[in-house]
């Protein structure tokens, strides 16, 4: 058997969810606007200032020769999202799960995967067994241990039981068995070769969860999973925050660590702070030592006064996936009309400030390794070249408002999208200059704001509910394909398809890269998927999926993990 971290460049793929003005205290004007900002910088501070323990230095750099590690403190996080529960297959919980939940391996900013609960592994001479090590000793923060046995479990329960359906999605195809050997040894047995196994696993989706916790009930651990990670959730006061706990016997930090041991801090205030303006003024007064999401508007006054970091995320960028089987756009030259009618760099440019780069390719993000770069420049802004194609396509007639007709029926777009969820407001200021762009070639454009709820719930599911949908997936690797392009039958549904794109073809493409260890092999095959779904239009390619934080400069160490780009508190620590 050779072992998986020798094979690692043949068995992985490495890789791998509202703007005002800028205000600063030397503005001399005061607008209304500006008296809003001061009042939401108010309430904030009010809200959250008296949770601050470690000393809040007023903005600026820190001097590192005059800073000295105190201990302790509590964490002031400002995020923007409350997930439906604090795990799951939605990144906004991956970010919570992260802090409770250890996994068997940890991936690092190189794409190399490196040892977490897993000390090390093996992948049989035809693939379809993996074997991991386990660290000794480790156990859950409710006292149970975690062994093979309740690593084996939490398998069953992802898999077999349905409790997790992005699990479900990267593995279901492959996923044969779990064995516990002994009670350091767990053996994966797959269907079939897949080399994006490993990036996966890294994921806080695979974060282990306590089998005696799980045995609650999802109710309960919708509120209180129990992991063996660096923290542990005190309450959660929802519509408000979560607090975290440190874990003072925690012994299983990854490789890619700072430090091994307990957490420095005493815990997280992790704050939902949904308004942007609002998570920014709580920063600057002191009232957080770190936020989600920077302001665009603010981006260059906070990269001189804090930490800002940036994560481009790969997998599926924020994509409008384009109905291939009802509607105007089941005709792909209606689709290539749209995306020929739209500046979409234009749009993202203008939305996000030049801060979050604009992405061409409607598949794979740029920072995907397996990323077709060509792709991105496949539909340059050309309304000449739109209106050809909608000719071709028989809408010929041209109403007094400008919109295109054919037998009758007008050339209207209906954009459903999940506002304040999927898309902030700076995303949605991208569609709406969309609409306005795709006017000149007759399109109409109906934005349709769609509630996190009526997404999640299926409301907006079927063909029939829309033309278009944006929608992102993150992961480490171009094998997110398959998720995102696997078909759409009857017989076995996939709604991570917005496009409802079936092609036999594609996804044998797909299944082939996804069992291939070559790695130049598996990147001309990704590859030639990207090209398949572009040169049929059935994604358009917007603006990558981005995670920013700016952490205060008495707060140290906090750090984005590499396969998804959540914040990690266990290494960080105050300074005075």
């Amino acid at each position: 058997m050779a072992t998986l971290t020798e094979e690692k460049t043949d068995m992985v793929s490495p890789a791998g969810d509202a703007r005002p003005d800028d205000l600063r205290p030397s503005d001399p004007a005061v607008t209304p606007s500006r008296l809003r900002h001061r009042a939401l910088v108010a309430m904030v501070a009010a809200l959250l200032g008296s949770t601050v323990v470690a000393c809040a230095a007023g903005p600026g750099v820190v001097s590192s020769q005059a800073a000295t590690q105190v201990s302790g403190g509590t964490i002031v996080y400002a995020h923007d999202q409350e997930p439906p529960c604090l795990y799951g297959g939605w990144v906004q919980q991956a970010y919570l799960s992260r802090q409770v939940l250890d996994s068997l391996v940890s991936q690092v900013d190189d794409g190399q995967i490196v040892p977490w609960l897993a000390t090390g592994w093996e992948v049989s001479a035809d693939q379809l067994t993996g074997t991991f090590t386990l660290k000794e000793g480790v156990t859950f923060t409710d006292g149970t241990p975690l062994d093979a046995d309740a690593v084996r479990s939490n398998f069953t329960f992802w898999l077999e039981e349905g409790g997790n359906s992005t699990v479900a999605a990267y593995l279901g195809d492959y996923y044969g068995s779990g064995r516990a050997v002994d009670p350091t040894t767990f053996e994966l047995t797959l269907t079939a070769p897949y080399s994006p196994l490993l990036s996966a696993l890294s994921q806080a989706y695979f974060g282990i969860q306590s089998p005696t916790a799980l045995a609650r009930g999802s109710e309960i651990n919708c509120d209180e999973p129990v992991g063996s990670g660096p923290f542990v959730v005190e309450r959660w006061d929802r519509g408000s925050s979560v607090t975290f706990v440190t874990n003072p016997g925690y012994t299983s930090a990854p490789a890619n660590a700072k430090h091994d041991g307990p957490a420095y801090v005493d815990g997280i205030e992790w704050r939902f702070v949904h308004d942007p303006v609002a998570r920014y003024g709580a920063l600057t007064t002191g009232g957080a030592h770190v936020i989600y999401d920077v302001p665009t508007p603010q981006w260059a006054a906070a990269q001189e006064l804090f930490d800002v970091q940036q994560y481009i995320t790969p997998g599926r960028p924020v994509a409008l996936g384009l109905n291939t089987v009802h509607g105007p756009l089941a005709d792909v030259r209606v689709r290539q009309a749209l995306a020929h009618a739209t500046d979409r760099e234009a749009a993202v440019t203008s939305a996000f400030h030049g801060v979050i780069p604009y992405e061409g390719n409607g598949s794979i993000s740029q920072s995907t390794p397996g990323y077709d770069a060509g792709v991105a420049d496949d539909y340059p802004h050309d309304p000449e070249r739109a209106v050809e194609l909608l000719l071709a396509a028989g809408w010929v007639d041209v109403g007094p408002d400008g919109v295109r007709s054919k037998d009758g029926e007008e050339l209207e777009i209906r954009v459903v999208y999940g506002a304040g969820s999927i898309i902030t407001a700076e995303g949605a200021t991208v569609l709406q200059n969309l609409q306005e762009q795709a006017k000149s070639a007759g399109f109409r454009v109906v934005l349709v704001p769609a509630t996190r709820d009526e997404l999640f719930s299926g409301t907006y599911s079927s063909p029939e509910s829309y033309d278009a949908k944006p929608g992102y997936w993150t992961s480490p690797t171009s094998g997110v394909l398959l998720i995102t392009f696997r078909q759409h039958l009857e017989s076995r549904p996939n709604f991570s398809n917005s496009s409802f794109y079936n092609n036999p073809e594609l996804e044998q493409i797909i299944l082939e890269a996804n069992s291939t260890l070559d790695r130049a092999a598996q990147d001309r095959l990704y590859g030639q998927a990207q090209r398949i779904i572009s040169e049929d239009a059935a994604s358009i390619g917007l603006y990558t999926q981005t995670t920013s934080i700016a952490v205060a400069p008495q707060l140290r160490d906090v750090w984005l993990e590499d396969s998804q780009g959540e914040p990690v508190f266990h290494d960080a620590y105050f300074v005075e």
